[in-house]
């Protein structure tokens, strides 16, 4: 596993190291200042490189290198995750914008954090929670001494990511269900690309260690319960990824989400969804070039969501060509202005009524060029966000939280689609 961490400034020198085996040295540093951070690759390279038998993993905050040693064959995603969470242990530590003067007045701390991180080259405990009842700046003391039972328990748990004892006069949580919606058509109006990537975020408020069960419209449940006589739509899921207090071998047992939440705010799960995509807008855009001297483009744009809902802040992005020099513009509602220096019409509209229909034409006006060349045409760009709907189809059937105190729950649940990358080849 690993072998060392370093942490090196932008001049390459070390400023904290620890050495968990014997198989290297300090001096594979001076390969590493003058191989990358010298010759400046740590911004244009892969933030891997193996020198002298050597594999260095590392990565930036700020103007500080953080490097991992290895002669191993490792698995480099979990070296870089255990970098990522080293940066965000000392971040909760030291600040959000810790630097090279703060790590030298906290030496101490940091070699203690070192130490309970890692173990022989293996990572360990990387909870901050977990780690600040034990491990504090020395003037720091916390809230709630936890009795060695109970610390040793957290330490070595499954449990680390909630403390026992939490206490709330309202018991409430709230669900949001964040899409990105990725389109690409072609200019003959096929689908070359439609994909759904969302996330669930939570933020619980609750008393105690109570177990939550959450259910979506997954397409393999629905079809267990279509089997028992019930009859509902679902969505063919993909590709999720869980909060790690998800418990994995009930998920790939029945398909169900069984968990102790943590407390405050987390993201419970990501995914992805490819077919029957909900387009929210559907553009039709149609450019004719006149010559060298004109150009006239007509934009058609259609909300295909209901009219209940409405999108907000809406950007639509026309490419022109950049020998534009004048632009007669005229649009049924919002704003639309040519600038030159996106080379587009920006188009504005800041509540887009669900099932409306819009248009926009411009008529362009170019500069003769000496050398002509032809238009490359590239995409319109859409940007939206559209509250209460989902692109994918995606929903929350439920969410059932189970305590001994047997309390009420109230649930709060928010859908919010946004555009990813939603182009339009013309």
């Amino acid at each position: 596993m690993i072998s060392m961490i370093m942490i090196l400034n932008q001049k390459g020198e070390i400023m904290i190291s620890r050495q968990y085996r014997d198989d290297v040295s300090r001096v594979a540093a001076d390969s590493f200042r003058i191989q990358v951070i010298a010759a400046k690759e740590a911004s244009s390279q892969p933030p891997i490189k193996r020198i002298e038998n050597c594999s260095f993993l590392y990565t930036r905050h700020l103007n500080m290198y953080f490097v991992a040693l290895t002669k191993s064959n490792v698995n480099p995603a979990l070296v870089f995750e255990y970098l990522f969470q080293k940066i965000r242990v000392l971040k909760a530590y030291l600040g959000e914008d810790f630097d090279e003067n703060s790590m030298r007045n906290n030496m101490t701390l940091i070699y203690e954090l070192m130490d309970e991180t890692m173990d022989f080259g293996y990572p360990q405990n990387c909870a901050v929670d977990v780690l600040r009842l034990y491990i504090n700046l020395g003037n720091v003391k916390p809230q709630d001494e936890p009795e060695p039972q109970q610390l040793t328990k957290q330490i070595t748990g499954a449990i680390d990511w909630r403390r026992e004892g939490i206490r709330y006069k309202k018991n409430e949580v709230y669900i949001d269900v964040l899409e990105s919606v990725n389109l690409l058509i072609s200019t003959t109006g096929s689908v070359l690309r439609s994909e759904v990537t969302g996330r669930v975020q939570m933020n619980t408020k609750l008393t105690g260690m109570p177990e939550c069960k959450f259910g979506l419209n997954d397409k393999l449940v629905i079809e267990k319960e279509s089997a028992a006589g019930r009859k509902k739509p679902g969505v063919e899921i993909d590709d999720c990824t869980f909060h790690r207090c998800v418990r994995l071998g009930k998920f790939d047992a029945d398909r169900t989400i069984t968990f102790i939440p943590p407390d405050g705010e987390f993201e419970l799960m990501r995914y992805r969804v490819n077919d029957n995509v909900n387009l929210p807008f559907r553009l039709i855009p149609a450019v004719q070039e006149e010559g060298q001297t004109k150009c006239s483009i007509n934009l058609k744009v259609i909300a295909n969501f209901s009219e209940k809902l409405f999108a907000t802040h809406v950007v639509i992005k026309v490419p022109v060509p950049k020998n534009t020099s004048k632009s007669k513009i005229k649009n049924s509602f919002g704003r639309a202005k040519y600038e030159p220096e996106q080379n587009a019409i920006v188009w504005r509209i800041k509540r887009f009524p669900g099932k409306a229909e819009c248009m926009l034409s411009a008529d362009l006006e170019l500069v003769r060029t000496v050398r002509p060349k032809a238009w490359a045409r590239p995409p319109i760009n859409v940007e939206f966000q559209v509250p209460m709907f989902t692109a994918s189809g995606v929903h929350v059937r439920f969410l059932r939280v189970y305590d001994k105190a047997g309390y009420h729950t109230n649930r709060w649940v928010r859908y919010i689609t946004k555009a990813g990358g939603y182009q339009i080849k013309i």
